[in-house]
């Protein structure tokens, strides 16, 4: 039962990773998915260790959603831009993988549009949304990484 638990472990760190840059897959819970199925079979994490990655989760879950957002008003974006960003990163859920990259550049240049910029400032405004997404990204893929190390150091 152990064996079957770490191959099942590694499995979710290894679809887990790639889940957290390619928006099919909800990367980091999939990863802590794995830690837990190691912890279970082998128990070489502490309760505080996995609470922390736990707290970790959850923050940059929260984080997913708030940086392209704030990347837009980085860039010069107005509430209609943010807003659009939001919107769009919703909307792009119905159209996976595309729609997560393409709905918040669109979202937030529609919203700023909307909202009487000039195509410049809207484009502006789009470009902080996909650099914010890119930086979540690069967040997502570093926290994966790091549990991914712990994983395969404690098999």
């Amino acid at each position: 039962m152990e064996t079957i638990l770490v191959i099942l472990g590694g499995i979710c760190i290894i679809a887990g990773f790639f889940g957290s840059f390619l928006p099919v897959l909800p990367g980091i819970p999939v990863t802590y998915c794995g830690l837990l199925l190691l912890q279970f079979a082998t128990q070489p994490f502490t309760v505080q260790f996995l609470i922390i990655w736990l707290l970790i989760i959850g923050a940059i879950q929260i984080l997913d959603n708030v940086i392209p957002a704030y990347g837009t008003k980085k860039f010069g974006g107005s509430p209609y831009g943010i807003w659009g960003s939001i919107i769009g990163m919703i909307a792009g859920l119905l159209f996976l993988p595309v729609g997560i990259i393409v709905g918040p550049l669109a979202g937030a240049f529609l919203g700023e549009l909307i909202g009487g910029q000039s195509s410049d400032q809207a484009l502006r405004s789009a470009v902080g949304s996909f650099m914010g997404l890119l930086a979540n990204i690069l967040l997502k893929v570093i926290a994966s990484g790091m549990m991914a190390y712990y994983f395969f150091m404690h098999i």
